[in-house]
């Protein structure tokens, strides 16, 4: 069993050039959509379908939409409408992500040359960080991740 390197990327704040850029200089063959909602008129260049299509004709990259690995709306909505407490939303997206099982139902090797999606500009404060670093202690540890 050997590593596995995975990437993340948030959209906000950046423009498309520097975005697919960012894509092709890190190798990544799949894009991995782990927002709950992936159709916002506000995501801009990165909404479902045209992500999707750009992604193919710039890069050949794969686009795939996977909400198991997505906050609920009742734990989004407490966290960004509510402005609520970072340390509460990770503890509840933990237990969601147990409670889910994403280890038992992906493999490390589904997330070889993958990229985790989502709006944030940086992985700090952001749902994709935490789904790595779930994924990689619940793999002892597999996953080479990159933010990019």
């Amino acid at each position: 069993m050997g590593r596995v390197d995975v990437s993340t990327i948030g959209f906000t704040k950046t423009n498309a050039e520097d975005f697919f850029e960012r894509l092709l200089a890190a190798g990544v063959k799949k894009v991995i959509d782990v927002r709950l909602h992936n159709t916002s008129q506000l995501a801009g260049f990165a909404k479902a379908d045209d992500l999707a299509y750009f992604l193919k004709k710039i890069g050949g990259i794969q686009y795939v939409h996977q909400p198991l690995l997505a906050p609920t709306d009742i734990i989004l909505k407490a966290y960004k409408k509510e402005k609520g407490d970072w340390g509460v939303y990770e503890r509840r997206f933990l237990t969601l992500m147990a409670e889910r099982r994403v280890e038992q139902r992906l493999k490390p090797d589904m997330l070889e040359s993958t990229c985790l999606l989502c709006s944030e500009a940086t992985p700090h404060h952001c749902h994709r960080r935490l789904v790595c670093e779930y994924l990689n202690d619940k793999w002892d540890g597999r996953l080479t991740i990159k933010h990019l």
